[in-house]
This record gives C-alpha cells, sequence and structure tokens, in this order.
C-alpha cells in the first residue's frame, strides 16, 4: 500500500496547476513513494553526528590577494576614447536625464 494516497497526487496536481490524467495517478503515487522512500533512507545514513553541508569537498577562496600595482594614468585610459569630458569618459544621455 502506498503512504501517498491517489488523492493526494491528484491535490498536488491540482495546486500546481498540472493535468494528469486520472490512469496515471496510481503511477506517479508509486513514484512519489519511491522518491520519498529514498530520501528516508539517505536521511538515515546521514545521522546527528554528520554536519550539514552544501559540498563535500571543503571550498577555499581562491581569490589573489588585493595589492596595489601599476596601472594605466587617465591619460592612457582615455586615449582612445572616441570624447571625454575632464578625466572621464563622455557618452551620449540616455533614458532623458537631466545633465
Amino acid at each position: 500500500m502506498s503512504a501517498i494516497s491517489r488523492d493526494e497526487v491528484a491535490r498536488v496536481a491540482a495546486l500546481a496547476r498540472l493535468s494528469v490524467p486520472p490512469e496515471e495517478l496510481d503511477k506517479l503515487a508509486e513514484q512519489l513513494d519511491s522518491i520519498v522512500e529514498a530520501v528516508r533512507v539517505v536521511s538515515e545514513a546521514a545521522g546527528g553526528d554528520v554536519p550539514a553541508t552544501s559540498h563535500p569537498i571543503p571550498l577555499v577562496n581562491v581569490f589573489r590577494a588585493d595589492e596595489v600595482r601599476p596601472s594605466l594614468s587617465v591619460d592612457q585610459a582615455l586615449l582612445a576614447a572616441p570624447a571625454r569630458e575632464a578625466d572621464q569618459f563622455k557618452v551620449p544621455q540616455i533614458l532623458g536625464e537631466e545633465p
């Protein structure tokens, strides 16, 4: 006997706005039971002494350290700019913004 009933499957399908033909309700109830059973088995295997994790291997930050390094000067950065205003790129106005 299935722990999940045919009526429960029909109700969940209706809540999810899924059209499930009546002849498939029993099959879906069995499949959902199998899924619930698999989750139960995994839950038993992971006892209270096993910490919850999102990854099986510990993650390590792989970013490099922030270090000040030489970079382009303002003039070098703006050298190929089509338009410039003071020390900034000049771009066309968009979205009707006020200047």
